[in-house]
């Protein structure tokens, strides 16, 4: 298995780069052509699908994008070309924030996803992509600044994840709003 190839960018397609490395041009499909420039040094993280008619080598900027790809195509139904396009489509942080909310409708509107499929990938990765990224939710500026005004306050990212996601789940809010809000969740979770 190739874990990861590094070297230099020598064709950008519209789901596809080469890579040369020592020598040896890799195809790789690759969802995100525009962040990556000809002749640039990359490092890709690699997943290599076989099988008896096919070997095909996945790209990705990111070990958490490799392993999204991966819990992706585990899901039934789901192929690895489709996976790809739902990433061509999707920024990968809206994905999760997608999946661990369940919103079938936003899933079920990428390219080669039905109904079906978009329920069966709620169903198969809601709660277990946590591990998978380290990326967290996207929240505002404001929700940021509270978030660093609870670490001044001596609370610890692990003990602030949880804040996070209900900063995340309630946009719109001033620092003080934000901070309020994380120290009543914090004394009600006896953290």
């Amino acid at each position: 298995m190739i874990a990861y190839i590094r070297g230099k960018v020598a064709l950008v397609q519209i789901d596809h780069v080469i890579v040369e490395a020592y020598g040896v041009g890799y195809q790789i499909q690759f969802s995100r052509p525009d962040k990556v420039k000809l002749n640039e040094e990359v490092q890709l993280f690699t997943y290599q699908h076989i099988r008896e008619d096919e070997n095909t080598l996945y790209g990705f900027l990111s070990a958490e994008e490799k392993e999204l790809f991966i819990k992706l195509i585990s899901v039934k139904g789901l192929g690895p070309k489709t996976a790809m396009n739902m990433f061509s489509a999707m920024s990968m942080d809206r994905l999760l924030s997608a999946i661990e909310s369940g919103d079938v409708a936003l899933i079920k509107s990428l390219p080669g996803i039905g109904a079906k499929t978009a329920s069966q990938i709620v169903l198969d990765l809601k709660g277990k992509l946590v591990q998978v990224s380290s990326v967290k939710a996207s929240v505002s500026l404001e929700a940021k600044d509270a978030l660093d005004a609870l670490k001044a306050l001596g609370y610890k990212g692990n003990e602030l994840s949880g804040v996070e996601k209900l900063f995340a789940s309630a946009p719109g809010k001033s620092v003080d709003e934000y901070v309020k809000m994380g120290l009543k969740h914090m004394l009600q979770s006896g953290r």
